[in-house]
């Protein structure tokens, strides 16, 4: 259980509490909703105009969280280390002068870009002096002084389950339709799919043939991208448990078939993306080139980085969805592949804590292994904070409305209670908690997109 701290609660309400002055900023209007409410910090307009209602709003919100903001630093500035006292100081220097912004745009000075980006900025260093914070209070000194040494296997394989050859008739076929389809990594299909759709929806309102062409070839490039992934690792997953029950390392198919098997739906996926417009075919290839060479191949054996930077896989199916509908890369596509990219090392990094022994009897350089449990940590905050401004940015650049406001900040929270237990409790369970608050987040921050764009 996480042990009761006071401070950390205080100065997570706090970040979250900006985190919502930054969300209705970005997604509100405030600017033209202050020209119905005439004046500050007082209100004239009526009750029953929503814009004046979504004023006073930002303006209660704003009063509270100031108030957090000086109880933070108040009641922790005697148990905290130097850097978030500094941290906590610039807030504190940086929230009335954000106020000031504030009352300059509601009389009508056109600031509204420099009042949500020092918004943001008082966010960051909040985050900062959180992160800090539980790096100080809960962590060990866990980091290697020298590289572990991750060449070669490190333990026996381990000794898969029964083999499909070993069934006949209709069971044997099940099995065998079964292990094609566990090539392919359906489990990532519907998360990706729906990053292609929000991609889509920011774009414009696809068609009814875009959408299941998009969507069809991006299914068809994610089974590709996990056939050739399953391949490359074959010898690899043997060694892993995680792993050791995949069809090629238990030689249900073989790597010849897998081979044709992956190019066939290569082929597949892009003829149907071709039927949308090339620039779509042209990036789902691209998808399927980097997870299968540059990630499975260059990155993920050889840099501590391989997730960050692998991000650019998970983050491409957004550009594709955008692509499909204009056949251009516009801002509110990369706005959105940035957030994905982001969130990537937030979310795989619970993973990488969960099965960090199993990754490294794999041999991969992963954060906990390369750079300790309490860097990991750190970095899932600092990792999810900058998620949430890429929320938040995307929220002012595609004028999404209230729906995704309410969700960003609400799972949002929720995501980032379960790191702050994750740093307290430092468990497989509560690295996989994390793991799936950050799936929740993302699933439902998509749905958000899509529902506020096509219905709101």
């Amino acid at each position: 259980m996480m042990r009761s701290n006071g401070f950390v609660s205080l100065l997570a309400a706090t970040v979250i509490g900006v985190y919502v002055l930054v969300v209705v900023g970005a997604t509100a209007a405030l600017a033209d909703a202050a020209t119905a409410c005439g004046g500050w910090p007082l209100c004239q307009g009526s009750l029953s105009n929503p814009d004046v209602l979504v004023v006073l709003f930002h303006r209660a919100a704003a009063t509270v969280v100031g108030l957090l903001v000086v109880a933070a630093a108040v009641v922790g500035w005697r148990r905290v280390t130097r850097r978030v006292q500094i941290a906590l100081v610039m807030s504190l220097l940086l929230y009335p002068f954000q106020a000031g912004l504030g009352a300059l745009v509601a009389t009508g000075a056109a600031l509204e870009q420099i009042h949500l980006f020092v918004g943001m900025v008082i966010f960051g260093t909040l985050v900062l002096a959180l992160a800090w914070y539980l790096e100080a209070e809960t962590g060990t000194d866990d980091a290697p002084e020298t590289p572990p040494d991750l060449s070669g296997p490190v333990d026996e394989p381990v000794e898969p389950p029964a083999s499909v050859h070993t069934l006949s008739g209709m069971s044997r076929l099940k099995a065998t339709i079964g292990a094609y389809f566990q090539l392919m990594k359906p489990r990532l299909m519907w998360l990706l799919c729906l990053v292609a759709g929000a991609g889509m929806v920011l774009a414009g309102t696809p068609t009814v043939r875009t959408v299941i062409a998009t969507l069809g070839g991006g299914v068809l490039a994610i089974g590709a991208s996990g056939t050739f992934n399953h391949v490359l690792e074959r010898d690899i997953d043997k060694r892993m448990e995680r792993t050791s029950d995949r069809p090629l390392a238990t030689h249900e198919v073989p790597v010849r078939n897998a081979l044709a098997f992956g190019g066939l739906l290569t082929v597949a996926s892009l003829w149907a993306f071709l039927t949308v417009n090339l620039l779509t075919a042209a990036l789902g290839l691209a998808a399927i080139a980097f997870y299968s060479v540059v990630y499975t191949l260059i990155l993920k054996p050889n840099t501590v980085q391989n997730t960050v930077i692998g991000g650019a896989a998970g983050a491409l199916p957004a550009l594709i969805g955008y692509a499909a509908v204009t056949g251009t890369v516009g801002l509110g596509g990369l706005v959105l592949a940035g957030v994905i990219f982001l969130w990537t090392p937030a979310h795989f990094y619970n993973l990488a804590l969960a099965y960090r022994d199993d990754y490294e009897r794999g041999g991969f350089p992963m954060m906990p292994i390369v750079r300790g449990e309490t860097e990991t940590r750190k970095h899932i905050v600092l990792y999810l904070a900058a998620t949430l401004l890429g929320a938040g940015v995307l929220a002012a650049v595609a004028n999404l409305g209230w729906l995704y406001g309410l969700t960003t900040v609400a799972l949002g929270a929720v995501f980032l209670w379960m790191v702050v237990r994750l740093h307290y409790e430092q468990s497989e369970g509560a690295a996989f908690r994390a793991f799936h608050a950050s799936n929740a987040y993302l699933g439902l921050v998509l749905v958000a997109i899509v529902v506020d764009a096509l219905a709101i």
